[in-house]
Order: structure tokens, then C-alpha cells, then sequence
């Protein structure tokens, strides 16, 4: 990726969704016709969109803070699971979103221990419901370090820019440590799916001469998850 894009405008320090998929087309063959050069309206045009987004993310923030503070301490089982659903989907949304998110992100899990106190003040004599919290947290905890990946949040938001169209361009120019997680996304149909597509792709390429060297290594990282979930199917080691 370039440091600049053009003369008079240059890349967001922490881009929010929109700008990085941007970013990731820029003069990116993989992408067909779908390939964008960079210039400083489709620049500003993407981080107005990331600007609009975290201006609701803000706000969508400091309601949820507000909720969580002003739960009772006999609150109603429902409206405290709304609250922690909101604050899980929130933290996922904190990692699309532009600039640095770490201070909201450290807020949100603060938060989520508030209710997750209270969820669990609601059950203490229930051993039963206290494994299962227990498993949760564990669970949204590996969740959580999964989204770290901004490809993988990227590809999870429901308002996510990347279209169906550009999942394999974008898979095939990732970088392996956000490849590593982003497969894990897909099952075993999905994958072969795509590695279909790869191969197509990647032998038009290579025959008009392109430099696929990145991306031919992307796609036999793909096969041999595929070969991973294969042998899971089979029980084979």
C-alpha cells in the first residue's frame, strides 16, 4: 500500500471499515473490475461514511453505559440480557469502527462484568447456571481476541463493505495472520466454494502474466485448511 495516495489527501492513521476495503482495492488486481484507484474524493467519500458510523457508534455508546449503570439491583432477568447482548455486539462494532477504540474497548468489558455480576447475583445457588456463565465468559473472551483481526470484524459486521464478490480477492491478498483467523469463518462447502473461484482467478492472472506470488500462497494456506477440515470430518489425523 502506498504511504500516499495522491498529492493533497493521505490515508486515515486508524481507518474505519470503508477506508481500509478501500484501501485493500487500490490498483489490487484481484479484485477485477472491482479494482479502485485511490483519490482524494473516493478517500474523503469513504471516511465520510467511517465518520457517519462512529458518530452512531459513540452514541450508540454512551446509551449503553447509561442503561448498564442505571440497572436495579432485582432487575428483570430480560432487560439485563439485552443489555449484555448489546454491549457483546457493541465490542464487536468497536473494532470496525475509526480511530482508536482501545479505551471504549477496555469500558465495554468493564461493563460486561457489571452485568455479567448481576447475571450471575441472579443465579448464585444454582451450580448449574454458574458452569454455564462460566463457559460463556470463556467463550466471549477467545471471541473477543478473535475479532482483534479488523479482517475478521470486517467480515463479520453486518454492514460490512466487503461484498460477496470481493471475499476472495480480499482473503487472497490478506496477510497470513489475518488469513489464519478470516478461514476460520468459512466451513467446508464455503471453502472449497471459494478455492474454486481462486483457482479460476489466479490461472487468468498467472496466463496474463501477473505477479500472483502473494496470492497463490494464500490460496495453499486455503487448501490446507480445507485439508484440516477434510480430515476433522473423517476423524483422520
Amino acid at each position: 500500500m502506498k504511504d500516499k495516495i495522491d498529492l493533497t489527501f493521505y490515508p486515515s492513521e486508524n481507518p474505519g471499515a470503508h477506508e481500509r476495503h478501500l484501501l485493500r482495492r487500490h490498483e489490487n488486481m484481484l479484485f477485477g473490475d472491482r479494482q479502485s484507484e485511490v483519490t482524494s474524493d473516493t478517500l474523503q467519500q469513504a471516511q465520510k461514511r467511517d465518520h457517519d458510523l462512529l458518530q452512531q457508534f459513540m452514541l450508540d455508546f454512551r446509551d449503553i453505559m447509561n442503561r448498564t449503570v442505571a440497572l436495579k439491583p432485582n432487575e428483570d432477568s430480560e432487560v439485563i440480557l439485552d443489555v449484555k447482548d448489546k454491549l457483546d455486539k457493541l465490542y464487536a462494532s468497536s473494532i470496525s469502527v475509526a480511530d482508536d477504540q482501545i479505551k471504549v474497548q477496555q469500558s465495554l468489558k468493564k461493563l460486561i462484568q457489571v452485568v455479567m455480576q448481576s447475571v450471575k447475583k441472579g443465579a448464585e445457588n444454582d451450580s448449574h447456571a454458574i458452569q454455564e456463565f462460566a463457559q460463556e465468559e470463556a467463550a466471549r473472551e477467545a471471541h473477543f481476541a478473535f475479532l482483534q483481526s479488523k479482517l475478521v470484524a470486517d467480515i463479520l459486521d453486518p454492514e460490512s463493505p466487503i461484498e460477496n464478490e470481493d471475499l476472495l480477492p480480499t482473503l487472497l491478498s490478506a496477510e497470513k495472520d489475518d488469513l489464519a483467523l478470516a478461514t476460520q469463518l468459512f466451513d467446508h462447502e464455503q471453502i472449497s466454494y471459494l478455492l474454486q473461484k481462486g483457482k479460476s482467478l489466479l490461472d487468468k492472472l498467472d496466463a496474463d502474466n501477473e505477479d500472483i506470488t502473494q496470492a497463490a500462497e494464500n490460496y495453499v494456506f486455503m487448501e490446507g485448511y480445507l485439508n484440516y477440515l477434510e480430515q476433522s470430518k473423517t476423524g483422520k489425523k
